[in-house]
């Protein structure tokens, strides 16, 4: 327990260095970081540049969205060349065509919500997936950053309320109940969508 806590401290040290060096550039390059390499803490890192420096609140949210675009473009080359194989080896069969029907049925939110939300949701599973299923770049671009803009400004806005513990707050909450928040947003895209189609089909009826 004392080799990992100190592995941890140095690791913590190690990203708090690196992040005085990058300067008002740290958000995007973590969320870079994130994205494409192995897993960063960019929540607690917005969260504490935001706090230090409100009055950059918006310019570290959009960095920090550009930055997971831009750092999920080699994934999803890497999908597009032909990660079918990849995907399937990742996650179970039942899964795969569950992905599969989603983004068939509405890509652009199949992708949007899980951006929207924060670890330990599999995020480069739906990136590839997205690759996989052949969804537009556009379309692909459009769907992180502003998943990600929600997020990261959801976060900020609540850091700005409540200090930058309520990073440790959300976290330990949406471990404990992922199953039920994915569950309550999805049932809530369900409904809006099926208010949207309701009411083009009134409004071509009165036509």
């Amino acid at each position: 327990m004392k080799t990992i806590g100190h592995i941890l401290a140095r690791y913590t040290a190690w990203v708090w260095g690196l992040l005085q060096v990058l300067g008002i550039w740290g958000p995007f390059a973590i969320a870079f970081a994130d994205s494409a390499l192995l897993g960063m803490p960019v929540d607690a890192i917005v969260a504490a540049y935001v706090y230090q420096d409100r009055r950059r609140m918006l310019f570290y949210v959009v960095m920090a969205s550009l930055g997971s675009v831009l750092g999920s473009v080699p994934l999803y080359l890497i999908g597009y060349a032909g990660g079918e194989a990849l995907l399937r080896k990742r996650i179970p069969e039942e899964r795969f065509l569950r992905i599969h029907r989603s983004f068939e049925q509405h890509e652009f939110w199949a992708l949007m919500f899980p951006a929207m939300l924060p670890p330990p949701t599999p995020f480069k599973i739906f990136v590839l997936g997205a690759a996989v299923f052949e969804m537009r770049f556009r379309d692909f671009v459009a769907a992180i950053f502003a998943g990600r803009f929600v997020r990261f400004l959801v976060l900020s806005v609540l850091v700005l309320w409540f200090g930058p513990r309520i990073v440790g707050l959300l976290g330990g909450i949406l471990r404990q109940h992922l199953s039920w928040i994915i569950g309550a947003a999805a049932g809530g895209i369900f409904v809006w969508l099926l208010m949207r189609r309701s009411r083009k089909h009134k409004a071509r009826t009165h036509a």
